[in-house]
């Protein structure tokens, strides 16, 4: 069996910790890093070799171009120069009005939900370039398709996701690397953990399948997108219950 690497960015909770478990059963090499939660990026990572699955896990900021620089350097002194899957998850949320924030606001939720994409894709596409071959999936969101109120920033940054994601498929296309980002819905996770429980029902009303993704979901269709043949590349794919 060829031994497939994998890269997870923001793998402690959520989507990116139910991703790296998931990809364990078909690539033996996993290497995950997180900002915040250092002890559950650790049990993710037990988890991982648990599955026979070596892990390499480093806690760091993504949206800190030195950090991923010499985190990806780490990866491929472990695990050699062939990094077949990127999955790009690092995001965080504000949830107000666009008057009531503040310059470190918008800074930070800049830095963790596109920069993070930049360097990490800066660092890793050198790689899937030399070997004709790699897969890197950005995760997005509806909001970043159809913009939510009271999430101005984080509508900006996924849109700005969508498009990086559509100009780097043309840009890697003809050296055989597809590059995908998967817009989500809502999601049963600890960034919608803010919802009263008559929040999140009318919610789940609004949605025709009539309820949230569970993370598991989630993963599954990271794992079903990174599957796919090179031939589907540039796209946003919506996976939303039918929501919009």
């Amino acid at each position: 069996m060829e031994q497939k690497t994998a890269i997870v960015i923001g793998a402690s909770t959520g989507i990116g910790a139910a991703t790296a478990e998931a990809l364990a059963q078909q690539y033996k090499k996993i290497a995950i890093t997180s900002f915040r939660h250092p002890e559950k990026l650790k049990e993710v990572q037990q988890k991982i070799l648990a599955q026979d699955t070596d892990c390499y896990a480093e806690t760091g900021d993504a949206g800190d171009f030195t950090f991923v620089k010499q985190f990806i350097e780490h990866v491929t002194e472990q695990f050699g120069e062939k990094i077949d899957l990127l999955v790009n998850n690092a995001g965080i949320s504000y949830v107000g009005l666009l008057t009531d924030m503040d310059e470190m606001d918008w800074k930070r939720i800049i830095d963790t939900n596109i920069t993070s994409v930049f360097n990490t894709c800066r660092q890793v596409v050198p790689y899937m370039v030399h070997a004709h071959k790699g897969r890197i999936i950005n995760i997005s969101s509806v909001w970043g398709n159809v913009g939510a109120s009271c999430e101005v920033a984080y509508s900006a940054t996924k849109g700005a996701v969508n498009a990086f994601t559509k100009a780097l498929a043309k840009e890697l296309a003809p050296s055989g690397i597809a590059v995908n980002a998967i817009a989500f819905g809502a999601i049963d996770t600890a960034m919608n953990g803010h919802l009263s429980l008559e929040e999140k029902t009318v919610l789940e009303e609004e949605i025709p399948f009539g309820r949230m993704a569970t993370e598991k979901e989630a993963a599954d269709f990271i794992v079903t997108t990174a599957n796919a043949g090179s031939y589907l590349t540039g796209q946003v794919l919506t996976f939303d219950g039918g929501w919009q």
